[in-house]
């Protein structure tokens, strides 16, 4: 099958084909994203961390998560996307008491340096205390070189340049996760469902067409076909989406989460909705489509730009919370 196809819902699969658990409790740790801010309070859903004397939360241009779903009374662990710099992710998962023993799953939502960049690292490190054999999940294509192409002018630098590649055989010879690439909506842990391809369906949710990708010999543009979001169902509240850059589009993401579950109503979307840089009509279409939906809470970070953030901010003023790094947003059925 052609990527178009992909992107244009070929082999996806059937409203409702997921039949996700509801879970009782769902706790989403930030633990590094482009902004922190020790003078934001504790707001409605989100538990800020207070740094005191001695201690600082890092942030950076990066992504990385530690969720717990529990399910029946049990607790389950996973990790997703693991941030860019070694030094400042690794001390803020000390300060958040991140427990690499009760990890059951890790997964990558697609192949960008500052969602993968750390997680060679972190296996190294914490190689005596994850479990051997411990499943990673990807989407397709995660293990290709990637490129961007800026345009002279905006930035000090210009033309192609190389975003590095994720190598499936560096993450193998380490001998500590088991790699599972995945194209369908698949469970991680017990109440946490992976999107699987996410189906294009908005008009004006095109990606960058400065991002690209290695093909064979071929430099092509990436379509972020196997890029990965995240699903929940929340007892008696609805859907949380979790995202990380939703090069998919935030949209064609949250449409996808409510057509294999068969749930309409969404409860929270949180997460990158890479919108920085984009044109003021794109941004202003995903906001009435985001309201149109009409989640609970909306959480833009990571990768959605200023501009977009405060114009969520502006749009849904009762909905809105401004993210943070070392923020754990708690659901509770």
């Amino acid at each position: 099958m052609m990527a178009g196809d992909l992107l244009k819902g070929g082999g996806t699969v059937s409203y409702g084909s997921v039949k996700i658990p509801e879970i009782e409790k769902l706790v989403v740790t930030v633990i590094t994203d482009n902004y922190y801010d020790c003078l934001r309070p504790n707001y409605k859903i989100a538990r800020r961390y207070f740094i005191i004397p001695g201690t600082s939360i890092h942030s950076e241009h990066g992504l990385a998560y530690y969720i717990e779903s529990v399910v029946d009374g049990k607790s389950n662990a996973f990790m997703f996307d693991y941030g860019l710099d070694f030094q400042g992710v690794s001390r803020n998962m000390e300060l958040l008491d991140i427990d690499f023993r009760r990890l059951e799953a890790l997964g990558i939502s697609h192949g960008h340096f500052d969602h993968w960049g750390n997680l060679v690292s972190i296996l190294k490190h914490n190689r005596t205390k994850i479990r051997k054999g411990i499943p990673l999940y990807v989407g397709e294509e995660t293990f290709s070189q990637r490129f961007a192409n800026l345009p002279a002018g905006p930035f000090e630098v210009s033309g192609l340049i190389d975003l590095e590649q994720l190598r499936r055989e560096e993450i193998e010879s380490l001998g500590t996760v088991k790699i599972v690439e995945i194209k369908e909506p698949t469970p991680i842990v017990p109440g946490a469902y992976l999107t699987g391809n996410i189906e294009r369906v908005t008009e004006y949710e095109k990606g960058s067409p400065i991002l690209l990708i290695k093909r064979g010999n071929q430099i092509q543009p990436d379509l972020f076909i196997g890029e990965q979001s995240l699903v929940f169902n929340v007892k008696g509240k609805g859907l949380v989406v979790v995202s990380s850059c939703a090069h998919a589009g935030i949209v064609n993401t949250v449409k996808h989460a409510q057509k294999i579950t068969g749930i309409d109503k969404i409860h929270a979307v949180i997460g990158g909705f890479h919108l920085s840089g984009a044109r003021p009509e794109v941004i202003q279409r995903t906001i009435a489509d985001i309201k149109a939906i009409n989640p609970d809470y909306i959480v833009p970070m990571h990768c959605t730009g200023f501009e977009a953030v405060t114009a969520f901010q502006r749009e849904m003023p009762g909905q809105f919370i401004i993210n943070t790094a070392g923020t754990r947003y708690i659901f509770t059925a």
